[in-house]
């Protein structure tokens, strides 16, 4: 079944779309990311322009992380103080990067500029996530060496002023990392069509120190309210979200973030991180041999005016 699609102008098959959606929605409720990183991609290797793909994205995020987050919640496993620091960062770099998306498809760059960003960034923390994730497996049968690591794993980043306190996490650290990390995210998210926490999960992991079970509905909690607004500011600015893709790609989100978030919460920490680096790393591969390899077809454009 075809359906076609206004802004994108477009046709796709519906139950294409749909199990593209369920599938991200699954992987959204397993590690709490929104998915943007994997569906994203897939909607441009389809054929959707990357600026509507993008911009629309962000609406199937929303729908997967409130459900995704809602069943971690009922699990009591959100950190929402640390969530809503973080999601103040995650405000301010939305509109930073917004203003960023303007200015480069009014150069004309946009499409490149998404593409090597997703190349760059998905290489660079998928690489990282998968070697933790290999140590920590290895590591785990020696639980003292895991106990010792842990006593070590006081940074910088615990000396930093304006401390405060996360019952939930565990933890008492300075509120400028989440900031920073939320800002990071909220301009990735405008750009790239991302929830983001492909990024952010590692960061809280590695940098805050936060435990993986949190980590997940937390960051699931602060992608619902940046991409919101990220979808808003598109739909604004750009007027590049179409509403009937966003709505085939909500429906299978909801549906897939449920079986995620109930799969996620049967596999190790370890084995969360080992699955989404390998993760990462595909998409990234795929990403930079469409971008490496010679299209079918050349396009060259001449002035036709003599």
């Amino acid at each position: 079944m075809y359906l076609y699609l206004p802004i994108a102008e477009v046709s796709v098959n519906l139950f294409v779309i749909f199990g593209m959606g369920g599938a991200v929605g699954i992987l959204s409720g397993m590690f709490g990311v929104g998915g943007g990183f994997l569906m994203t991609p897939l909607l441009i290797f389809y054929g959707i322009p990357p600026i509507v793909a993008v911009a629309t994205e962000a609406n199937q995020i929303v729908a997967s992380s409130i459900s995704g987050a809602f069943a971690h919640w009922r699990r009591k496993a959100v950190d929402f103080k640390m969530g809503t620091i973080l999601l103040l960062g995650g405000i301010i770099g939305s509109f930073i990067g917004i203003e960023l998306f303007v200015f480069l498809k009014d150069l004309g760059q946009i499409d490149l500029i998404i593409s090597l960003s997703y190349v760059i960034l998905l290489g660079a923390i998928g690489t990282l996530i998968f070697i933790e994730g290999m140590r920590s497996m290895i590591a785990h049968r020696n639980e003292t060496l895991v106990q010792v690591k842990k006593r070590k794993d006081r940074t910088w980043v615990h000396s930093l002023p304006m401390r405060v306190r996360f019952k939930k996490s565990g933890l008492y650290i300075s509120i400028i990392p989440p900031i920073v990390i939320g800002l990071a995210v909220g301009i990735m998210a405008s750009i790239m069509g991302v929830g983001g926490g492909f990024i952010m999960v590692p960061a809280m992991i590695y940098l805050l120190h936060m435990p993986t079970n949190v980590v997940i509905g937390t960051s699931l909690y602060q992608i619902i309210f940046v991409t919101s607004l990220v979808t808003v500011l598109h739909a604004y600015e750009n007027q590049t979200v179409d509403v009937m893709l966003a709505m085939i790609l909500m429906s299978g989100g909801v549906v897939g973030a449920q079986i995620g978030a109930a799969l996620g919460h049967k596999l190790k920490a370890e084995q969360l991180r080992f699955l989404l680096g390998i993760l990462i790393l595909a998409v990234c591969a795929k990403m930079l041999i469409e971008l490496a390899v010679e299209p079918k077809d050349i396009y060259v454009i001449t002035d036709a005016i003599q």
